[in-house]
C-alpha cells in the first residue's frame, strides 16, 4: 500500500527541498485567523475583515503570472529574498496601522493588504515548477498529492498556532508571527533552491523558443483556461471555511474551538491526501470536489442561523469528512497543469493558477463577510458550496486522462489512441506559485 510513497522518499534531494517548501508555507495558514482577528478588534466588523483579506487575495492573484516570468527568465532565490522581505514589512505596517489609526480610517489599510499581497513570496508557484524535473511521468501526480498533503498537514498547524498567539496575546502578536515565519521560510527556501542547482528555469530544447508564437499568452487555449477557473472556484469554496469558522467561534466566545475546527479540516485533508499518495490512485478532480460540495451543503445546515445549538462533535465529524476531499481534488489539478505548461513555462502557468486561487478567495471574502455580518455562518458556507458546485461542473467539463478513476462515463478522453490528453486541464491548491531551475 505504501509502495508509492517508499519510491518517492527515495527521489534525490526531494525530501529536502519538499520539508522547506511547506515549512516556507506555514504561515499561510495562520495568516487568516491572526488577520480576522487584528481587523474585527480593530474595526468591529466582518466586512472589512472580508474586504482587506480580499484586497490582500487581489494583489496575490494579480502577481502571479508576473512573479512567475521573472522567475523563468531570472533568478528564483532572487525573487524570493525580496518578496520575502517585502511581506514582513506590509505585515508589520499593517499592524503599526491597527495600533495608532482611529478604527473610522480603516479603508487606509487596503492599500496596504493590496501592496502586501503583491509580495506574497511565490514558495508554491517555485516548488510546484521544480517537481516535474525531480520525478518520470508516472510518479508526478503522487508527488503532487504529497505536496498538497503535506501543506494541508502544515496547514492543520497554522491555525492553532495562530489561535494559541492570539489568545495569549492579540492578533497584533499573530500577524507579526507570520511576517516573521514567511521572511524567514523564503529566505530558507531560496538557499535550497540555490544549493539543489534549480535556481534557474529549465530552457526549452532546440531553437523554437526564441519565436514570438511561444510567448503568446497561456490562457488562449480554452481547455486551459477552464481548468484555471476550476482552480478559481475551488479556492473560493475552501476560503468560505475559515472565516465562516473564525465567526462562528468569536461570536460563541470559543475562539480556541475555531482554531481546532479549521485545524480538523486540514487534516481531514491531510488523511485523504495520504489515501490517494500511498494507493497511487489517478481520481479525477471532478470527483474529489463533488464530495467536497457535498460536504459543505450538509455544514451549511449545522450552523446558525439554520441551526443554533450543534453539538460541536457533530461539527467536527462533518468538517473532518469534507476535509479529506481537498488534497485529491488540489493534487490532481497541480499534476495536470504540470503536464500542460511548456518545460520553460511551468513558473508563470502555476502563476496563472496562483492568480486563480487568490481570485477565488478574492470573489467570496467580501461576500463572506457580507454575509456573516447580515446572516451568519450559514449562509457564507452556503455561499462556499454554490462555488464548489460551479469548480465541480467545469472539472467533469475537461478532458478525462488515460488511467483516472471517477470520471464521466461519456468524458471525451484519449478516444482510442493511447496517449494522454496534454491539451486537458485541472484545478489547484491554496494560494501559490512556481519557479524554475538550472542546468
Amino acid at each position: 500500500m505504501f509502495r508509492s510513497l517508499r519510491a518517492l522518499s527515495g527521489v534525490p534531494r526531494l525530501r529536502s527541498l519538499l520539508a522547506l517548501s511547506l515549512i516556507a508555507r506555514i504561515h499561510m495558514s495562520a495568516l487568516p485567523v491572526a488577520l480576522s482577528f487584528l481587523v474585527a478588534d480593530w474595526t468591529g466588523a466582518y466586512a472589512s475583515v472580508g474586504l482587506l483579506s480580499g484586497a490582500m487575495a487581489v494583489g496575490q492573484a494579480v502577481a502571479g503570472p508576473v512573479r512567475g516570468r521573472i522567475a523563468d527568465r531570472d533568478s528564483a532565490t532572487s525573487v524570493l529574498f525580496k518578496t520575502g522581505a517585502g511581506y514582513a514589512v506590509g505585515l508589520v505596517l499593517l499592524v503599526v496601522l491597527a495600533a495608532f489609526v482611529p478604527s473610522g480610517f480603516w479603508p487606509v489599510a487596503v492599500v496596504v493588504t493590496f501592496l502586501t499581497g503583491l509580495m506574497l513570496p511565490p514558495v508554491s508557484q517555485l516548488a510546484r515548477s521544480v517537481w516535474p524535473r525531480l520525478v518520470g511521468d508516472e510518479q508526478r501526480q503522487a508527488l503532487y498529492t504529497l505536496d498538497s498533503t503535506g501543506y494541508e498537514v502544515i496547514a492543520s498547524i497554522g491555525p492553532l498556532l495562530a489561535t494559541a498567539v492570539v489568545t495569549t496575546v492579540n492578533g497584533a502578536a499573530g500577524v507579526v508571527m507570520c511576517a516573521v515565519l514567511a521572511a524567514a521560510g523564503a529566505v530558507s527556501f531560496g538557499l535550497a533552491l540555490r544549493a539543489a542547482g534549480f535556481e534557474r528555469a529549465e530552457p526549452r530544447a532546440g531553437s523554437a523558443s526564441d519565436k514570438p508564437a511561444d510567448r503568446r499568452s497561456l490562457l488562449r487555449d480554452f481547455t486551459f483556461l477552464r481548468a484555471v477557473l476550476v482552480s478559481f472556484f475551488l479556492m473560493a469554496a475552501l476560503f468560505s471555511v475559515n472565516l465562516s469558522l473564525v465567526a462562528w467561534g468569536r461570536s460563541n466566545g470559543r475562539p480556541e474551538t475555531a482554531g481546532g475546527l479549521i485545524a480538523l479540516f486540514s487534516l481531514g485533508a491531510a488523511i485523504g491526501g495520504l489515501v490517494i499518495v500511498s494507493r497511487n490512485t489517478k481520481l479525477h478532480s471532478g470527483r474529489a470536489i463533488s464530495a467536497l460540495a457535498a460536504g459543505l451543503i450538509v455544514l451549511t445546515w449545522l450552523l446558525p442561523p439554520a441551526s443554533d445549538d450543534m453539538p460541536v462533535w457533530v461539527l467536527a465529524v462533518v468538517i473532518l469528512l469534507t476535509g479529506s476531499a481537498v488534497a485529491a481534488s488540489l493534487g490532481t489539478s497541480n499534476s495536470r497543469i504540470g503536464e500542460l505548461a511548456p518545460p520553460e513555462r511551468r513558473a508563470e502557468a502555476f502563476g496563472w493558477l496562483a492568480t486563480a486561487t487568490t481570485g477565488g478567495a478574492a470573489l467570496v471574502l467580501p461576500v463572506t463577510g457580507w454575509l456573516l455580518d447580515r446572516v451568519g455562518p450559514a449562509a457564507s458556507i452556503g455561499a462556499g458550496a454554490v462555488a464548489a458546485l460551479l469548480s465541480m461542473g467545469l472539472a467533469f467539463s475537461l478532458p478525462a486522462r488515460t488511467g483516472e478513476s471517477g470520471t464521466r462515463p461519456d468524458g471525451d478522453g484519449d478516444s482510442g489512441s493511447g496517449k494522454e490528453d496534454t491539451r486537458g486541464g485541472g484545478d489547484d491548491d491554496f494560494t501559490s506559485e512556481s519557479a524554475a531551475e538550472a542546468k
